[in-house]
């Protein structure tokens, strides 16, 4: 699921950027996803077996994608909304 999900995200970007339209996206959503990410990492980390696992990469990854797409949005809804 983190490869499927995080696979998505450029395309959202993307879309988003060319368009420059906010128009459907849920910021709240966004901020779900960014938790259950921290709470990901923050559960490979607990466990010691697996502290320097490259899961905690893709999760990074994926926070990394899903952050740049909330802050789009954020830009473009000033943008949007005068």
């Amino acid at each position: 699921m983190l490869f499927a999900f995080g696979f998505s995200w450029p395309f959202a970007i993307a879309k988003t950027y060319r368009a420059k339209r906010v128009d459907g996206k849920s910021p709240i959503f966004m901020c779900i996803v960014l938790v259950g990410y921290i709470c990901g990492i923050a559960a490979r980390l607990a466990d010691a077996d697996r502290a320097n696992d490259w899961l905690c990469w893709v999760y990074l990854l994926d926070m990394a994608l899903v952050s740049t797409d909330l802050a789009l949005y954020f830009r473009y809804l000033r943008k949007n909304n005068p």
